[in-house]
């Protein structure tokens, strides 16, 4: 097939969408379809082979795009709009493939074009609005009526997680549905010698706790440092590195460990890229994931329990949908629980070692990146598009 794959992001970035699409578009190509992929003007240049890479133009006047909904996304999701138009008018494409608020470009242009689309799903984007503007709450129906119509128009959805498709199978949607996992990013690396190896200094006897992700607000971070620190209170031989954010998330919340008292506890270490992933994980003794909001499951989380080592996370649907005890220590999403988790975990290295072998025998049974490209192939075999019925 020839898909033209809308990306409504920078691209390449070393961050989990970008990361994602990444994966996607090399496997696509890998099973033989002929690709162009519209992303937005931001990112690093990246070839993949049978893929075409065409960006928007850049939005003068403004800053980096960053996860999530944003003034500056819907920007350029209409430059991105305008591209597609142009590209589907200039070309011939069998299929649309959407991710993330492009399904509702793909809509638009499967109403005009008669092209069938695909929705890489990747978030419950009403949700995700409204979590993050609670003033527009009052919209939530309307933003639920629209996600559930550009659903229902689809050709099929790949969700990200089993909460994603239960919510999909809830709108009536009787379509082509495929849970398409993340993988782990160290499914194809070793541990390797790393241009950065001497910035995280040895821990000595000290306990190496380690968060790695971008520092948006919904991803925990408050909860991590406020637990740390009470987590010091019982156990002073830990210390916190934190791999990940802008310049200024970071400078903000290495400002908040200062006035609590944890600089000289707490290392920033910013973004490193995502093939040195295995040589930091692989210094952690304890990896978290304090998320507060959504419900996909990050991907770090599959990098986390592929390292072998244990990995805390708040006890929430984001997490518990891949995570359970047997794999994971699992904590409530309050200051005093994950404390108490952090406690547990730093105290008893017998309990790290079980878990983490247990998490590495559930990625390798479960989320490799040859069911990754098998689920993604069967999904597209099952797709209804060898002709292009008109819809309504």
């Amino acid at each position: 097939m020839k898909i033209l794959v809308l990306g409504p992001h920078p691209f390449f970035q070393e961050r989990g969408t970008p990361i994602a699409l990444r994966l996607l578009l090399e496997s696509l190509a890998e099973q033989g379809h002929m690709l162009v992929a519209l992303v937005f003007a931001e990112g690093k240049p990246i070839n993949i082979e049978n893929c075409s890479i065409i960006r928007t133009a850049r939005v003068p006047l403004m800053g980096p795009v960053r996860p999530g909904f944003s003034v500056k996304k819907v920007l350029y999701d209409l430059l991105l709009f305008c591209k597609a138009w142009r590209l589907l008018k200039q070309s011939s494409f069998d299929v649309i493939h959407a991710g993330e608020e492009a399904v509702f470009l793909a809509w638009l242009l499967e109403k005009w074009f008669r092209k069938p689309y695909v929705y890489d799903m990747d978030s419950a984007l009403p949700q995700q609005i409204v979590e993050k503007y609670p003033r527009l709450r009052w919209s939530a129906p309307i933003l639920e009526r629209i996600e559930r119509n550009a659903i229902a128009n689809s050709a099929g959805v790949l969700p990200v997680c089993r909460a994603l498709a239960t919510r999909i199978r809830g709108t009536g949607f009787s379509g082509p549905v495929q849970v398409l996992e993340d993988i782990s990013l160290l499914e194809k690396q070793t541990i390797i010698s790393s241009p950065f190896q001497n910035d995280l200094p040895s821990a000595g006897v000290m306990t190496t706790i380690m968060y790695v992700g971008n520092l948006e607000s919904y991803q925990g971070i408050d909860l991590l440092l406020e637990s740390f620190a009470t987590a010091r209170k019982t156990v002073d031989t830990i210390r916190l590195v934190v791999i990940g954010g802008s310049d200024s998330d970071i400078r903000d919340y290495a400002s908040i460990a200062d006035e609590m008292g944890l600089s000289s506890d707490v290392l920033f270490l910013g973004s490193r890229p995502a093939e040195h992933l295995g040589h930091y994980l692989s210094q952690a003794d304890v990896l978290v994931s304090p998320r507060i909001k959504g419900v996909n499951t990050p991907m770090k989380i599959y990098s986390y329990l592929d390292s072998g080592q244990p990995v805390l996370a708040t006890r929430l649907p984001t997490h518990t949908q891949v995570l359970d005890k047997e794999i994971a220590m699992l904590a409530d999403p309050d200051c005093q629980s994950f404390a108490e988790a952090l406690v547990t975990l730093a105290s008893d290295p017998d309990l790290r070692k079980r878990l983490g072998k247990a998490a590495k025998k559930r990625v390798a049974e479960q989320y490799s990146i040859e069911a990754y490209k098998e689920k993604l192939a069967n999904f597209y075999a099952s797709l209804p598009i060898t002709t292009n019925p008109k819809r309504a």
